[in-house]
């Protein structure tokens, strides 16, 4: 627990003009490459939250609108703030059909607090960015009384152990530092803990979880620019990165016909304010 919630701290704590611009080299690749949220998961949530055509959604981080399109679907009104300017720029194209979606430029701190008007706040694969002190009580005060904090994550996309261990020597050559694997009991445990932080704040209560794991084939060109997305990868210096995208590259489509099968989970956590 206390690693994970080292990490958050790093996320979180990072000043709040580079958060805004940090995914701004990877934008149209995350809108391209990272995958969306299962319809049954979106289904189980709906369910959970009590969510209707009536409800009233706050979403926060919204990025190119990976799960806003998925909620907006169903007739909820939604406000959603997303600082990063490209992401923003990205979702209001993706949701342009959806006139009950409205997509403010501003991070979640910046943003003026409407308290008691929201049936549920959303943040998916995007609240670990908000520091805790602010994050859970300022949704908290968001939300109207027995409101929802829901929280969705799409973990990282895995190869096979198999495929990870022949890949393996690339990173230790280029970039050892991102030579790691996390199997499904990992990614389950550190789900787990993020859904325990809600509860842990005292803002909410009546944790439900879910999960479903998804299975995918990316083509080489997809697959790095996947990587891309991520901020490890990010942070590489141009040429580290060119030189590790090269060998995984020739890798790839010397030794799995130039595409890999990938798995990853996605989980909802859904609490009830207190």
């Amino acid at each position: 627990m206390k690693d994970l919630k080292q990490t958050i701290i790093s996320y979180s704590s990072t000043d709040l003009e580079q958060r805004k611009n940090w995914y701004s080299p990877a934008a149209q690749a995350y809108n391209q490459a990272r995958p969306r949220y299962p319809q049954a998961l979106i289904e189980q949530v709906v369910e959970v939250a009590q969510l209707s055509t009536e409800s009233k959604i706050l979403e926060l981080g919204c990025g190119p609108g990976t799960a806003t399109v998925a909620f907006a679907k169903l007739g909820c009104s939604t406000i959603c703030l997303e600082p990063n300017l490209d992401f923003f720029q990205l979702a209001q194209y993706n949701c342009q059909t959806y006139s009950n979606v409205k997509i403010e430029n501003t991070s979640f701190e910046e943003w003026q607090l409407k308290p008691l008007e929201f049936d549920a706040v959303l943040a998916a694969s995007s609240f670990h960015w908000i520091s805790p002190e602010v994050g859970y009580p300022k949704a908290a005060n968001a939300l109207k009384e027995n409101g929802y904090l829901i929280l969705l994550w799409n973990k990282e996309l895995q190869p096979s152990y198999e495929v990870y261990q022949n890949l393996s020597e690339i990173y230790q050559l280029h970039t050892p530092s991102l030579d790691r694997y996390e199997d499904q009991a990992t990614q389950e445990y550190i789900l787990r803990e993020l859904g325990n932080m809600a509860i842990d704040s005292g803002q909410f209560k009546d944790l439900k979880s879910g999960q479903i794991i998804s299975e995918v084939t990316y083509a080489v060109d997809e697959y790095l620019t996947l990587l891309n997305t991520y901020s490890a990868y990010i942070k590489l210096d141009p040429h580290t990165k060119e030189c590790l995208f090269s060998a995984l590259r020739h890798r790839i489509e010397d030794n799995f016909g130039g595409s890999l099968q990938l798995s990853y989970i996605s989980a909802f956590h859904v609490a009830q304010k207190v």
